[in-house]
């Protein structure tokens, strides 16, 4: 049931003081754009029309949207009038009657639940319009409340329009609104630029209303921070640092063990179930779950990756790779997107893997690179081996069967097959398919040329070290 006919998101910010050629609502913390934080909550209203009101950067603005929430409206405002000339565009084709919220594109940890309960305040009291107030510390930047003897909201005044007294009010407008349409346009068109900025604010409609004889209440939230705008990049990363914590005390709460939360940081739409333990200095994003039981981290990323129950990733960076039940990856191994791992196997120490799927218990232990593969279960593959899948124009693929054992600083060029229990000689390269339990061997045999240093290189520290040697007699035959 929708609780809201039309949302506007005010979303044309200029956002000079971010310093950032990226659009201000486009700049992301915890996986979602400052845009589609906001969204998302007013999702929860289930309102009949969302208008998004772009400005800045519009083009990328509304490609995002077509990304993420392709169902609202977009409103340009060419030039910046000020948030009464944003809502006025906004207004266009809007109907004459119900009720509207109007909130701020750049507040991200504004909650659906607080939406909800100043609609339904809204709602109950029959207002001609309702407003979220908080009461900040640090007022200072903010719209400040002035109330009437009755505690209704007389108006609001801007920081730049504000008395000495004024600015010393802490109860501070949150940029969050709920109009009963038919009072708004009727007042919006009333508008003056008479002010500091010289654009119409929307905040002066408060005073038109009350003198058209309509109710105006503040509805005071308990928590300040969940009105926080942001303005620039230090703004921005106090609001990520809020975010991780609300972030990491849910899934406390839930059943996950975090060794250190103030060093851990998970994306909004990660998943992690019971009993999974995350060390420090992970990271978690994307489309990423976790499954119960698993160990994550130190020192771990993880980007659109699934992990299944009681798998260990230490140390390592991976993304869009599927990491089976009781896999280990790591220290300092690099999964990159397609890479499989089946239950029991292992990606040891400095290895990448690339679209490279990894059977059932079997391990890659150490100092290799697999690309393009596919390997079987129960399958080693020896330190140092290259699966060499580039001809310097196209990838080519590599299958390795059962119970294969690949010798130590092997070369596999692709394609090639290594059949069921086959196996390579250390140093081998492999340029041709390996029978079933046949033993492939690729490589020189060892020529020594003798006394080549003492020619070669006189007067030398290995040459002298050989000399002594044969002198000795100590020289090996």
């Amino acid at each position: 049931m929708s609780l809201v006919d039309y949302v506007i998101v005010l979303a044309a910010g200029e956002g000079t003081r971010m310093k950032s050629s990226t659009p201000k609502v486009l700049h992301s913390i915890a996986g979602r754009s400052l845009l589609g934080h906001v969204l998302t909550a007013v999702a929860t209203l289930e309102p009949s029309s969302v208008r998004v009101v772009v400005g800045a950067g519009y083009e990328a603005v509304n490609n995002h949207l077509s990304e993420i929430a392709p169902q609202v409206t977009s409103v340009l405002q060419e030039r910046r009038g000020g948030t009464g000339h944003a809502v006025q565009l906004a207004l266009a084709g809007v109907g004459a009657t119900g009720t509207v919220l109007i909130v701020a594109g750049d507040t991200p940890l504004l909650s659906g639940s607080t939406m909800t309960q100043l609609v339904e305040a809204h709602t109950q009291g029959g207002f001609a319009a309702t407003v979220l107030t908080a009461e900040h510390p640090d007022p200072t930047g903010y719209g400040r409340i002035i109330r009437s003897d009755n505690g209704d909201l007389s108006r609001i005044v801007e920081e730049r329009d504000a008395t000495d007294v004024e600015r010393e009010i802490e109860e501070i407008n949150s940029g969050v609104y709920v109009f009963d349409l038919a009072m708004l346009h009727n007042a919006i068109g009333r508008l003056s630029s008479q002010n500091a900025q010289g654009e119409l604010y929307l905040t002066d409609v408060i005073e038109i209303l009350r003198k058209d004889g309509g109710r105006v209440v503040p509805v005071l939230t308990p928590d300040y921070l969940e009105i926080l705008g942001i303005n620039d990049r230090t703004q921005l990363a106090e609001c990520a640092a809020l975010m991780r914590d609300q972030i990491n005390d849910g899934l406390m709460r839930s059943g996950v063990t975090m060794i250190d939360p103030t060093t851990t940081w998970i994306d909004v739409n990660v998943e992690i179930g019971p009993d999974a333990t995350i060390y420090p200095g992970t990271a978690l994003s994307g489309a990423t779950k976790i499954a119960s039981d698993a160990v994550i981290g130190p020192r771990s990323t993880l980007i659109d990756c699934t992990v299944e129950c009681c798998a260990t990733v230490i140390e390592s960076y991976c993304k869009g790779a599927t990491i089976g039940e009781s896999a280990s990856v790591g220290p300092f191994t690099y999964l990159r997107p397609g890479t499989i791992l089946a239950k029991s196997a292992r990606a040891g120490a400095f290895v990448e893997m690339k679209n490279a799927s990894l059977g059932e218990g079997s391990k890659v232990p150490h100092l290799s690179y697999v690309g393009d593969a596919t390997i079987g279960e129960g399958t080693n593959i020896g330190a140092a081996t290259i699966f060499v899948n580039y001809d310097g124009v196209d990838k080519h693929h590599t299958r390795v069967g059962d119970h294969v054992r690949v010798g130590s600083d092997s070369m596999l060029v692709a394609p090639i097959t290594i059949g069921d229990g086959a196996y390579t000689a250390a140093g081998s390269v492999i340029t041709e398919d390996v029978p079933a339990g046949a033993i492939g061997v690729g490589r020189a045999k060892q020529r020594n040329v003798l006394g080549w240093v003492l020619r070669k290189r006189p007067g030398t520290k290995s040459a002298e070290a050989a000399n002594a040697s044969i002198e000795k007699g100590t020289s090996n035959p």
